[in-house]
């Protein structure tokens, strides 16, 4: 049962009671109160509901969905159904919160047909991203030899890819290899996005974005590019996505890469609060003190925010940071892992991650939700190479927090 526009309040809350956070954290603390779901929750359906608070309704219904999956992993049968004792092919990953049911339910489609066509057993490990750390000790970090790693694997983030000392290690020697798909999505035009050493595949990009509150901006100017919002003019006024690892690594990494050493400590003196995306979202249209003028996060949630009158959404003049998700495969089984990866890799999956999470696709005949001008700012293979990444993520956290607060690197 997955949730409807349609439904009520009340039947949200019933069936899923841990939703009721989700609605309490984001402008609904009237159903906090038992009574108050009973009056009026149980009239109210959620698409009126998030229609007056100028939501969108997609966006907020991945937000109930990611606080399910959170909350009970076990109870999803396809996921369940997957975990196998026995089994051929290991596919694994991290999915992407907004995303993760329709992925999973093309992904256990797709895969009851590959078993059927050719007699091969498939565990999948589908989980969703908001467990990543924990789920990446467990399942890679401590892994022994190539042969612990999954066959298949996708996630995004740099830091589990290019560790030496884990998967960074088994690629550097051969033993994962990409997909090659000669076409990319016009979007992305300008980038090379192919990775020249043949070892990572890359399906789709999470996007970094502003969102600018400018009821509280006063007379300061609307931040239009990754300098300005290093500019000591936003010290202490920005709100930084420090719990998402795989997109705040990437905007360490690549402000790093442009700024140096002083660009993070600029960033960690900008910061005044570390919120989940949608406690972002829900603060945006509210009047308080300590709001943030500035935002940085995901493409994604601005859909929350697009009704809001005192906010902007601001595509970085001079690119959106892109944490990439990444694909990757065993080289002695490619052959085997072909049409799994092609699946992943494939215009379906590209369409749910584009138009129902705006995570835009590289598979070039996917339209990706995006604005007229959408400019890129991306690491870059030859600089990936040229790093030590594991231990460059480390250096710049550490500059970071030292520098929160106003302290010296």
């Amino acid at each position: 049962m997955l949730i409807q526009p349609q439904m009520t309040i009340k039947q949200i809350i019933d069936t899923w009671p841990q939703t009721l956070d989700v609605f309490t954290a984001n402008g609904f603390e009237q159903f906090a109160q038992p009574e108050m779901i009973d009056r009026v929750g149980r009239f109210l359906k959620l698409e009126s509901a998030l229609s007056q608070k100028g939501y969108d309704c997609a966006a907020f219904i991945a937000l109930l969905q990611e606080r399910i999956d959170a909350a009970d992993q076990q109870a999803d049968i396809t996921l369940v159904e997957r975990q196998r004792d026995h089994y051929d092919i290991d596919l694994a990953g991290l999915l992407p919160c907004p995303v993760r049911m329709p992925l999973l339910e093309l992904v256990t489609r797709e895969v009851e047909a590959f078993e059927a066509q050719t007699g091969l057993r498939v565990r999948s490990r589908l989980e969703a991203a908001s467990v990543g750390a924990d789920w990446m000790e467990e399942h890679i970090h401590q892994a022994k030899s190539v042969a612990e790693l999954p066959d298949l694997f996708v996630s995004a983030g740099f830091d589990v890819f290019f560790d030496p000392q884990g998967i960074g290690g088994y690629c550097r020697d051969g033993l994962f290899t990409a997909l090659e798909y000669p076409a990319v999505n016009a979007d992305f035009d300008g980038l090379t996005l192919a990775d020249p050493r043949h070892a990572y595949s890359m399906i789709s990009v999470v996007p970094a974005v502003f969102m600018v509150d400018k009821q509280q901006l006063g007379d300061l100017p609307v931040p239009r590019t990754w300098a300005d919002i290093l500019d000591p003019i936003y010290a202490g006024k920005i709100s930084l996505p420090v719990g998402d690892f795989d997109l705040f690594n990437a905007i360490l990494l690549t402000l790093h890469k442009e700024f140096g050493d002083e660009g993070i400590e600029r960033l960690g003196r900008s910061m005044l609060s570390s919120l989940h995306p949608a406690q972002m979202v829900k603060t945006a249209s509210r009047q308080q003190d300590d709001k943030p003028l500035v935002t940085i996060l995901p493409y994604f949630f601005t859909r929350m925010a697009t009704h809001v009158p005192s906010v902007e959404i601001v595509w970085p003049e001079d690119g959106a940071i892109i944490s990439p998700i990444f694909m990757l495969a065993k080289s002695e089984r490619l052959d085997e892992l072909r049409p799994l990866a092609d699946l992943l890799a494939g215009e379906e999956v590209g369409t749910i991650l584009a138009q129902k999470g705006l995570f835009p696709s590289l598979h070039p005949h996917v339209k990706n939700s995006l604005p007229e001008v959408a400019p890129w700012k991306w690491l870059g293979w030859d600089y990936i190479y040229e790093q030590d990444i594991a231990g460059l993520i480390r250096h710049a956290e550490a500059v970071f927090n030292r520098a929160v607060g106003g302290g010296a690197a």
